[in-house]
């Protein structure tokens, strides 16, 4: 709970979330049970894999970027049933729902189930089974998008970029598929976006909407290339554009929207304090951007701490909650009758909240 007044309306306000990794919602609790389920040996060197105790204490202390990922891909390895994708899911979805998510764009790492063994459609049959299930009972929608793996070789990338795009998995290419778009994840240190131009080249080719990692570690020559050489039609992180004036004029006019991290860019190191991310900058200069939790299971913070934590970095006033609201609505893949929805809904709360508060 945020120490603002506008507290109540934080929690009111439907929210759509478009930076959430799949498997970053991973609780320590849900690892330890699907790893007893699983017969899979947690590594028994590491005391952090003690208790769940032990577990949460571990990912409070985080250094980096690197030493986050050496634990999110620990957890993978308890993940291997569709079922196990759909329990994973569901709970997800439904904390989600509880914090007025209306719509969600979630991500995964095809690669990294890829080389143990567990099928992309095992994944997708999982999230799709909670999906439906979650919009029915919770009226919260959700697409999926994979994401393809930096510190792997592009050569990866592309095998598993093609293996998709053959089974017609991608909404774009019709025939029931359900991957919504195309992403870039994982460390961006020595890794410039161009690497893997060709591959979103042909993603673009075949009508797949693209967003990239960019500026989270990157500079903002990162951003820069991951609009010019990938056409990344949204930018994930981006904080590092903040750095460059020309770069957040053409982010502005192009409507290109941010999807920002600010509790994860403490966790990791990235800035020593929340106020240090550019919330205000972006605002000033008419950049858009949502807010998001990246790996809420490690990081703490699931959405609503997210919106609460922001506003007592930044104190922000009702407009502009209502602007970021609005335009992480307008910045999501879902279809304008959903938007439309979502829209007319932040409309109702914020007129609401006005009238309570003028009376």
């Amino acid at each position: 709970m945020c120490k603002s007044p506008l507290h109540s309306l934080l929690v009111a306000l439907p929210k759509c979330e478009h930076h959430m990794h799949l498997e970053g919602s991973l609780s320590p609790e849900l690892l330890f049970r699907l790893a007893a389920k699983n017969s899979i040996s947690l590594p028994q060197s590491d005391p952090a894999f003690e208790s769940v105790e032990s577990l949460y204490a571990r990912y409070a202390a985080f250094t980096s970027l690197d030493d986050f990922l050496g634990y999110y891909y620990i957890g993978f390895s308890v993940l291997l049933t569709q079922s196990d994708f759909e329990e994973l899911s569901y709970t997800y979805l439904s904390r989600a729902a509880s914090s007025n998510v209306r719509h969600t764009e979630v991500f995964f790492d095809p690669q990294a189930h890829l080389s143990r063994g567990v099928a992309v459609s095992t994944i997708i049959g999982g999230f799709q089974a909670a999906s439906q299930r979650a919009e029915t009972e919770l009226g919260i929608s959700s697409l999926l998008i994979p994401c393809l793996l930096r510190h792997l070789p592009v050569e990866n990338s592309a095998a598993c970029f093609g293996e998709m795009l053959s089974a017609n998995l991608f909404s774009s290419q019709g025939s029931g598929g359900v991957l919504a778009g195309l992403g870039l994840c994982s460390t961006e240190i020595a890794k410039p976006p161009s690497v893997w131009k060709d591959i979103f080249a042909l993603a673009e080719a075949n009508g797949i909407r693209r967003t990239s990692h960019a500026g989270e570690e990157g500079p903002a020559e990162y951003v820069a290339k991951a609009l010019d050489d990938l056409h990344a039609m949204r930018i994930d992180h981006g904080v590092h554009a903040a750095d460059d004036e020309g770069l957040l004029e053409k982010l502005a006019v192009q409507k290109i929207m941010l999807t920002v991290c600010p509790v994860s860019n403490v966790r990791l190191r990235g800035v020593d304090d929340i106020k240090e991310v550019p919330i205000r900058r972006f605002l000033e200069k008419g950049v858009r951007f949502s807010l998001n939790s990246d790996d809420p299971a490690y990081f703490g913070a699931y959405i609503q701490e997210v919106y609460c934590q922001t506003e007592d970095a930044f104190g922000l006033s009702v407009d502009e909650w209502g602007m970021i609201a609005r335009n992480a609505v307008e910045g999501s893949w879902c279809d304008d009758t959903r938007k439309g929805e979502i829209l007319r809904d932040i409309g109702g709360v914020l007129g609401d909240w006005k009238k309570t508060t003028k009376d």
